[in-house]
């Protein structure tokens, strides 16, 4: 089968920082899906994996974990889906991913693509609506007020990928205030559309443009993106006993300041249940379920902004690069090989 893969960590302007390559068909088993890819979206940790995780030594690393397809074949022991059914998911980072023309992946952590949408437009959602689904619900529980606090939430980051489909979900399911951040015209304009109800700009002092829209202090902070640069801005602007999530991985982080306030901080990691097996990792299968429920319902949107073209080395290359710029609006999708 074709694939796209990489032997050695390197930059992505180097000529074999991806590449493309011919790989055996893998055969499912136990608990996986043999799916066949039909679209892939590309995230900040296939350009994070890509520039530092060396495969074992004259072995090649086939990135990729967003993906929509349709299932080809099941192992003995899979109960959820069908040779047939069409499917969206975002993988593990311990396997190999899903920058191949056919992919093996747990059925836990599966779901039904939405009906609705075509490969491409389904494939730029499931490891943000993931991600944002579990911060808002697993680790900050917008659903229990901060005592004192009004119903806001500040989502730094509105225009990326997890902040895109994060101000989506708080609006289809929740009752909270939405204040994202943004910095570019046509990024306002996006996290605008998508439904924010306030935005404010991540290259000025934040605190001080939330506290003039006269709301209160946010319960709840969601940083998906530069959360050492804001750290200052999320002490100063959140309610005291307030929760705050974050998914980037900064070089350091100063959480000291956050004592006085009694502020709960909670990382988020989309692939900890399972990376680690954990017994509740079959919620990612419920909760991709419910988000193709909301794109059917016309609640969500895609938030697929470019089709960069087939999947190939040279086209990875490409998608690689506009992540890697920091200026991505939504999502950049592969469909088709």
């Amino acid at each position: 089968m074709r694939a796209v893969a990489y032997k050695t960590p390197q930059p992505i302007t180097s000529d074999t920082s991806l590449i493309d390559v011919d790989l055996p068909m893998p055969e499912a088993s136990g608990h996986d899906l043999l799916v066949e890819i039909r679209a892939i979206s590309v995230n900040p940790v296939d350009v994070k994996v890509r520039a530092h995780s060396a495969p074992p030594a004259d072995q090649l690393k086939v990135l990729g974990w967003d993906a929509a397809g349709t299932v080809r074949a099941v192992g003995t022991d899979v109960t959820l889906f069908r040779p047939g059914d069409e499917v969206f998911y975002s993988g593990v980072i311990s396997r190999p991913g899903s920058n191949a023309e056919f992919h093996l992946v747990d059925e836990r952590i599966v779901g039904r693509k939405p009906t609705s949408l075509d490969f491409a437009a389904a494939a730029a959602l499931p490891l943000t609506s993931i991600t944002a689904y579990e911060a808002l619900f697993d680790r900050l529980k917008v659903m229990d007020p901060v005592a004192g606090a009004p119903r806001t939430i500040l989502i730094i980051g509105g225009a990326g990928g997890v902040g895109s489909i994060a101000i989506q979900i708080v609006r289809a399911l929740t009752d909270l205030t939405v204040i994202a951040t943004a910095s570019r015209p046509e990024t306002q304009g996006w996290v605008k559309e998508l439904g924010a109800h306030h935005v404010v700009d991540h290259s000025k002092p934040i605190a001080s443009q939330v506290a003039a829209l006269g709301l209160g202090a946010p319960g709840f902070i969601f940083s998906t993106t530069n959360t050492d640069s804001h750290i200052g801005d999320i002490v100063e602007a959140i309610a005291p006993q307030g929760r705050f999530a974050l998914i980037d991985d900064p070089k350091a982080l100063d959480i000291v300041p956050f004592k006085r306030k009694a502020v709960s901080i909670h990382w988020e990691l989309m692939f900890t249940r399972p990376l680690f097996g954990t017994p509740d990792m079959i919620e990612q299968h419920k909760l991709l379920n419910k988000v193709s429920e909301l794109v059917d319902a016309g609640k969500i949107r895609t938030t697929l902004s470019e089709i960069v073209g087939p999947i190939n080395a040279a086209n990875l290359k490409k998608a690689h690069m506009m992540v890697e710029s920091g200026r991505m609006k939504g999502k950049a999708v592969l469909a088709g090989f």
